[in-house]
């Protein structure tokens, strides 16, 4: 089918004029194309995650090796889906950037600004590139197309609160998985 923009409308979740750079926290969850249960199974109440799954979580503990500007918090890895808190903490300066009025500032460097775009994103090409490695020399299940969904949700978290109540629904998602929206037997 071809893109015919009478039928086909993509109706932007994110907040208008938000700079998705900016400090703060993120609530993201990613699912896998077609809801496929390729990183596990949920066992009475808890994820038991297969290679997969585990690779999957092992991707999300060395993203901050591949972008210093981020502190990663709660986070779950489902049969199908994957739900975490990221931090955007600010990038540093590098080099010697002095802003006094007629110095040189050529020393100093910034880094490019990340967003949470940037960070989903590496993070869904380096599961899938270790997924397809997973498939051809462990046997996974091959994934149909594409490991992950095209886009992804992510929320602004605006407080403590609303944080916690992130956090905990974070670590109690496993034992929810009979009732949740993203089990295929639902």
């Amino acid at each position: 089918m071809t893109y015919n923009p009478d039928i086909h409308h993509r109706r932007s979740i994110r907040l208008r004029n938000f700079d998705y750079a900016s400090a703060g926290a993120y609530f993201v969850t990613i699912c896998a194309q077609g809801r496929e249960c390729l990183f596990g199974e949920v066992v009475d109440g808890t994820m038991v995650a297969n290679d997969a799954g585990r690779m999957v979580e092992s991707v999300w503990h060395v993203l901050p090796e591949r972008f210093p500007v981020i502190e990663p918090d709660a986070f779950v890895v489902m049969p199908n889906h994957v739900h975490f808190i990221l931090f955007l903490v600010g990038a540093p300066l590098v080099g010697a950037l002095s802003l006094a009025v007629g110095q040189d500032t050529r020393a100093g460097t910034r880094p490019a600004p990340t967003n949470v775009g940037e960070v989903v994103g590496a993070f869904k090409s380096l599961t899938t590139h270790a997924y397809t490695i997973g498939v051809s020399q462990s046997g996974w299940p091959p994934f149909p197309g594409r490991l992950w969904q095209r886009n992804y949700y992510e929320r602004v978290i605006r407080d403590d609160a609303e944080q916690e109540k992130l956090r905990t629904y974070i670590l109690h998602n496993p034992a929810r998985w009979a009732e949740d929206e993203e089990n295929p037997l639902v």
